[in-house]
């Protein structure tokens, strides 16, 4: 085995770790979204999404040659890699598509079934086992979202399937991320699903180009970067931490959505909208709650000092 595998296969299990990770890598995501919207109202999809991965086989290699070399990049496991790409790919489209049909708060919340998608396919694809606390806290997260969306009179249309589609396509990348995890870096993850990217909306890019003017740069160059930074935590998240486990930290993105919303398009969120999200905040922080708990509960070095700790007799003896 690999210095490199053995490494990966033993950070697997951190959940804490993974959920900072996530965390921190739903926000980058939420400013690429942001940015996405703003750019989807000039720019081709193709070349947002040709522009927006450039960055990031460089950030993969930087990552390779502080661990362990570039010969870490080297995989056998292509097919896989090319699935995950594909998925990106898919939900890119779909979402960004859905970004210019619907309001970035909509689409987001939309696009919050991913994590009941994520846990049940995490079952067939990575044997996870979901548990009724884990379902229910889940479950509750994503009736918040219903508050949110139903009162909206956004309909089942065009812009709603999108977002449907993208949640599908995301949940489904995750659980390759996940699987993956067990023998390919994250860097190597990054570096080959980008390549790919890139390889593909590259050849349709000198098709559509339009050429990016003014502050739209700065929104691209914003753009490539929060893009790049957010998938190598959501990869890493994703290594350290079940799928059915950081399915609900999707949710506060919300948050983030509703603030961007309200600066760059004067969306400001309504009641409906700040009490969706307190439901959808409880439930995470329950899951955090619950996960530290069991963490701790779990700890070797606690299991440790439990066993050679001297032993009491029973009561009654």
């Amino acid at each position: 085995m690999s210095t490199a595998t053995a490494s990966v296969r033993k950070l697997r299990n951190a959940p804490l770790r993974g959920l900072l990770y996530m965390v921190a890598g739903v926000f980058w995501m939420s400013v690429m979204d942001a940015a996405a919207k703003w750019l989807t109202a000039g720019y081709p999809l193709s070349e947002i999404i040709f522009l927006g991965r450039l960055p990031m086989p460089l950030f993969a290699i930087a990552l390779a040659s502080m661990n362990g070399g570039l010969f870490t990049l080297r995989t056998e496991r292509l097919g896989l890699h090319l699935l995950r790409s594909l998925a990106s790919a898919a939900t890119m489209v779909t979402f960004f598509m859905s970004l210019r049909l619907l309001p970035l708060a909509d689409t987001v919340a939309i696009t919050f079934i991913s994590p009941l998608l994520m846990s049940a396919l995490s079952v067939p694809i990575l044997g996870e086992r979901v548990g009724p606390r884990r379902w229910t806290a889940i479950a509750v997260g994503f009736l918040g979202v219903m508050v949110i969306l139903q009162p909206s009179g956004t309909g089942f249309g065009l812009g709603p399937a999108l977002a449907l589609m993208a949640a599908l396509s995301y949940a489904l990348l995750n659980n390759l991320s996940r699987h993956m995890s067990s023998s390919e870096p994250s860097h190597t993850q990054l570096f080959w699903v980008s390549m790919m990217i890139i390889i593909g909306s590259g050849a349709v890019v000198p098709f559509q180009w339009v050429q990016p003017h003014g502050r739209d740069v700065l929104v691209f160059a914003v753009f490539a970067l929060v893009a790049t930074l957010g998938q190598f935590l959501v990869t890493q998240a994703l290594r350290y931490a079940e799928i059915s486990l950081l399915a609900s930290m999707e949710y506060s993105a919300l948050i983030w959505a509703t603030l961007f919303g309200f600066m760059f398009w004067n969306q400001l969120p309504t009641p409906t909208v700040l009490a969706g999200a307190a439901i959808i905040t409880a439930s995470s922080f329950y899951i955090v709650q619950r996960e530290a708990r069991l963490a701790r509960r779990n700890d070797p070095r606690r299991l440790d000092r439990i066993s050679r700790s001297p032993q009491l007799p029973p009561d009654g003896i």
